[in-house]
């Protein structure tokens, strides 16, 4: 099943298929944790909600029509269940460690330690963003969606979508200078 289509898997998931569904939560699970613990900031409660998107996925495979991306599809159920969450819990203090960034393992240690100044600045900057220029900014550059994947996950128009991605780059750029960065990199 490694090279089955992620749409053939939620296929056979509804039909009941558990090996299907392994494979589908072993090829997500990641994505949608990172998506998640963005949004909440909290790691216990990001690990309760990968589990109740990939409940959902289970019960409601069935009912995936095809027409976005399987990926897709399980960031807009993750991001439905993140502000769910976010409702009942307004007030919650975040944790800014647990949005820190997996290190790119393909760089060298010394690579490594060059860009992990710049890479707290930008964090840091990231973060002072508004929620909804973070939120576009993590599904471009950090989950690879295109304009119209991100349109459909928070059910906004891709107009609105490319203004947000507009605007927080030129904030982005604003903050990263005035904490002395320039854009080279490392």
């Amino acid at each position: 099943m490694r090279d089955m289509p992620d749409a053939d898997l939620v296929a056979r998931i509804a039909k009941g298929d558990r090996a299907a569904m392994q494979a589908l939560y072993a090829r997500h699970a990641t994505a949608v944790y990172r998506f998640l613990v963005r949004l909440l900031r909290d790691a216990s409660r990001t690990e309760d909600l990968v589990s109740d998107v990939f409940f959902d996925v289970w019960q409601q495979a069935g009912r995936y029509e095809g027409r976005a991306s399987v990926t897709t599809w399980l960031l807009s159920i993750a991001r439905f269940k993140a502000l769910s969450a976010l409702r009942r819990r307004p007030h919650a203090e975040w944790e800014p460690e647990v949005a820190e960034a997996v290190p790119d393992e393909a760089d060298t240690p010394e690579t490594v330690l060059q860009k992990a100044g710049k890479a707290e600045a930008l964090r840091r900057c990231i973060s002072a963003l508004s929620a909804e220029h973070r939120g576009v900014v993590d599904l471009v550059y950090y989950h690879e969606l295109s304009v119209e994947e991100v349109a459909q996950v928070l059910a906004i128009p891709a107009g609105t979508v490319k203004t947000r991605l507009f605007h927080a780059r030129k904030r982005l750029s604003e903050l990263l200078l005035a904490a002395g960065i320039d854009r080279g990199w490392p």
